[in-house]
């Protein structure tokens, strides 16, 4: 089983607390985060079954099927006896290898020898993003660990069933109050608005005061709104599987740019609007099937004007009896409205899905 760096000790008592007579190795061969157990009360399934319920501090528990001498070919004369017996003909499957110490061969030649081991006996093809089972090998100093799972025994980030939001938050524009008030509180809270619009990776930031304002303050939160963009952009570019979109960031007084905006979708968020899941029939047809700009609008410390609301196609409050936080306020609403549409935008192909360009 894996577990946390500097857990396996309390892994190790606490199986020793399920089952006193199993045998357990902690750290074979020197590699932390590993620990190696066998029942002698329990056979295997149960064994896994317990272990599964009772320990928590495991990130995997394991079950294995082979051990034998860490060599692809090894692997493959190892397997062939049971593997057909594990997956069927109209199966997929993937191998998963995990190497640790030092071999003639890498985890990658594991892979493709092994798979095509697999195609042959079983006759199964190949799926190595969501297969249906799969064959971890987890090769530990001079010996291969093999197991056949199933494909539940991954968790997916982007699984097939789950349909990724990006182009959802990439046609919305934000329309953002600044907030104006001391200076600590104007950095950090610009910062934080900064990194949730990056977050979401939304069409457009449009800053929009009202009036005359203070140049001084105003010009801190708009430096600090494009720092926050800007730290987040840069983590999204190193972790994601694809190109993150960095959002850019306009200025406008609000009232103008409803007057420029006013054929288009308009959408307060405030505590004095209908709740976001009474309304969400409108929703769907002003946001999904509209062709039309979407223009979210979210105040600061005094909230969007009330006179704006006649001109909003919906206002909506997302937390009755709860005001919240300007920093807040942005990632909770367009948490909520993606919560809310998900199912509807789900079952849409992005053709029929709002895709103005204004």
């Amino acid at each position: 089983m894996k577990t946390v760096l500097g857990f396996e000790n309390i892994v190790k008592n606490r199986i020793k607390e399920i089952d006193p007579s199993a045998d357990v190795l902690v750290a074979p061969k020197g590699f932390k985060g590993l620990v190696l157990a066998g029942s002698n009360a329990f056979d295997k399934d149960k064994f896994v079954k317990v272990l599964n319920k009772e320990l928590i501090e495991a990130e995997k528990i394991i079950p294995i099927d082979l051990i034998v001498r860490a060599d692809p070919n090894e692997i493959c004369k190892g397997i062939s006896g049971f593997v057909n017996e594990k997956i069927s003909s109209d199966e997929t499957f993937a191998v998963r290898t995990t190497r640790r110490g030092r071999h003639k061969f890498t985890s990658i030649d594991v892979n493709i020898i092994v798979g095509d081991c697999v195609r042959k006996y079983t006759g199964a093809s190949v799926n190595l993003r969501y297969p249906d089972k799969i064959v971890l090998v987890e090769i530990i100093g001079e010996e291969a660990y093999i197991s056949i799972l199933p494909g539940s025994f991954e968790y997916h980030k982007y699984a097939p069933e789950k349909k990724e939001l990006y182009r959802f938050f990439n046609k919305l524009s934000i329309i953002q109050m600044p907030y104006l008030g001391p200076i600590e509180s104007v950095i950090e809270i610009g910062k934080r608005i900064g990194r949730e619009v990056q977050n979401f990776e939304v069409k457009e930031l449009v800053i929009a005061p009202i009036g005359l304002v203070d140049a001084y303050s105003l010009a801190r939160f708009i430096d600090s709104v494009m720092e926050g963009i800007e730290s987040r952009y840069r983590v999204q570019v190193k972790s994601y599987h694809r190109k993150p979109r960095k959002t850019p960031v306009y200025i406008m007084d609000l009232y103008q740019l409803i007057r420029d905006r006013g054929d288009e979708v308009i959408i307060v968020f405030e505590p004095e609007g209908r709740y976001i899941v009474d309304v969400k029939d409108e929703l769907e047809e002003l946001v999904l099937k509209s062709r039309k700009r979407i223009n979210l609008l979210f105040g600061a410390r005094e909230g969007i004007p009330t006179g704006i609301f006649r001109y909003a196609d919906l206002v909506i409050d997302i937390a009755p009896g709860m005001v919240l936080s300007t920093d807040y306020a942005v990632a909770a609403g367009l948490i909520a409205l993606s919560t809310i549409l998900y199912d509807k935008y789900r079952s849409m192909d992005h053709e029929s899905i709002n895709t103005s360009g204004r």
